[in-house]
């Protein structure tokens, strides 16, 4: 799988999050409900001072590695905090892996995070995130940027 070593800035962002793992497929349904929520709800369309229009999925608070439990937030990019009812989080600025996935939110980012965890990547484990750049209304046919910390 290709990928291209980029250095991004700090971000801010705010959303919601849950701390889940990948044992057993448990992040799978955890990662679904908890973006149906974010979007479905409104609590996107919400947030004050965005960025961009984008949103964010980002892989934080590791307790090990990719097999340990995580925090996982549904979150969008600010200018500024103006969001009280929201967590919000820093993106640490650094050197990031970046993998650019065409294809189905759900079936197609999955097969990509199998691929990254067999790669031997020098990973932080400190921020990983997904990018949707919501480039389609057809969720099947989406791009996704995935940004990996390394050291």
């Amino acid at each position: 799988m290709n990928y291209e070593i980029v250095f991004l800035e700090e971000k801010l962002v705010v959303g919601k999050s849950i701390v889940t793992s990948n044992e057993g497929g448990k992040a799978i349904g955890d990662i679904a409900d908890l973006w149906q929520n974010f979007i479905g709800d409104g609590i996107f369309d919400g947030i004050k001072n965005k960025q961009s229009s984008t949103g964010i999925g980002l892989y934080t608070d590791y307790e090990g590695d990719f097999t340990k439990p995580y925090r996982f937030m549904c979150c969008t990019e600010i200018l500024s905090f103006d969001n009280p009812d929201l967590e919000l989080r820093k993106i640490s600025a650094g050197k990031y892996a970046k993998f650019t996935v065409k294809g189905d939110v759900q079936i197609d980012i999955g097969k990509a995070w199998g691929e990254i965890w067999k790669m031997d990547l020098a990973r932080k484990y400190s921020n990983d995130f997904e990018h949707y750049l919501y480039d389609s209304d057809d969720m099947k046919n989406q791009t996704v940027e995935i940004y990996i910390a390394i050291k």
